[in-house]
């Protein structure tokens, strides 16, 4: 148990019949009249479903112990993601739908947080930014390089994004994980 004064980002509160939600942001707010409250903001670690929600200053509110470790991806398994604990080098099969989106940037040797909660896997987490090879796009048309316009192109792991016409299959670039999105070449 803790204090709604003691809320952290990040930290993982049981809620609502024991739904996991997580602290995206909170604000203490003291009104010249009335008692003082938090204002958060909470993203159900789920279903990634974001609200906001207010609390009493001072209330007890119910945390989560979720441990996070940073693992090894290792190879697919049918539909399992397999990830290697790097301490103990046990291999941990997780399912599709708990690795979500991380998995249109996950290639062999990538390290990704995994949290778990009691043994269950609640999500798969990668650095915000990852560097990947384009396998496959179109070459740029002379003349349209000033442009900015973008084309789409295929990365080594399968996922399609939209990058600037100037970039050639082969090419290494770094991409955003959290909204596709192209942030530029990557020197070798």
């Amino acid at each position: 148990m803790a204090s709604t004064n003691d809320l952290k980002n990040g930290m993982v509160l049981k809620l609502e019949g024991g739904q996991l939600w997580s602290v995206v942001e909170f604000q203490h707010v003291k009104p010249g009249k009335g008692p003082a409250f938090v204002r958060t903001k909470l993203k159900n670690v789920l279903s990634g479903k974001v609200v906001d929600k207010t609390f009493n200053a001072g209330v007890k509110v119910e945390t989560a112990t979720v441990d996070k470790r940073d693992m090894q991806f290792s190879y697919m398994d049918g539909e399992y993601f397999v990830f290697m604990d790097m301490e103990t080098y046990d291999q941990l099969h997780i399912e599709r739908k708990a690795v979500g989106d991380a998995a249109n940037f996950l290639i062999e040797g990538f390290t990704a947080t995994v949290a778990q909660h009691e043994g269950e896997v609640l999500f798969v987490e990668l650095p915000a930014a990852v560097e990947l090879v384009i396998q496959e796009t179109e070459p740029g048309v002379q003349g349209d390089r000033s442009t900015g316009g973008t084309k789409p192109a295929t990365l080594e792991t399968g996922h399609q994004i939209q990058v600037p016409l100037f970039i050639t299959t082969g090419e290494k670039i770094k991409v955003d994980t959290r909204t596709s999105d192209y942030l530029g070449r990557v020197n070798s």
